[in-house]
């Protein structure tokens, strides 16, 4: 068995295609449309795994709830003081800034995407 992908809802496809492929460096793959939707899957290009954006015709005037269960998407980085300045010059802020996590030897962060979905970045402390 592999993991192939998750499945997130989206108001704004130019938003979140910004986020997760400018920003985070996912690469736009196949664009599927069906009845009532588009998918748009997001691929990561060192490890095949992808997000698939799902673009309803008709959206909630609100947007999307996050359910209580969904906790984060999670990106291992090589560098987050270089992820901080390309965070700021794209206009995206913090959730949760850079911070040492001792108990695993990490460097962690968290920010919101387009949908209010939360994501982790992670870079490793030898």
């Amino acid at each position: 068995m592999k993991f192939l992908h998750s499945m997130i809802r989206v108001c704004d496809e130019e938003k979140s295609i910004k986020f997760y492929c400018d920003l985070l460096g996912l690469k736009k793959d196949r664009r599927i449309r069906l009845k009532d939707c588009f998918l748009q899957y997001l691929k990561d290009p060192k490890t095949d795994v992808e997000i698939e954006l799902t673009i309803y015709d008709e959206t909630p005037k609100n947007g999307y709830l996050i359910g209580d269960s969904f906790g984060h998407f999670a990106f291992l980085c090589d560098n987050l003081d270089e992820i901080d300045k390309k965070i700021k010059q794209m206009g995206y802020t913090w959730e949760v800034e850079p911070f040492y996590m001792e108990e695993v030897k990490t460097r962690i962060s968290f920010l919101l995407d387009p949908d209010g979905n939360k994501v982790e970045l992670i870079e490793k402390i030898n």
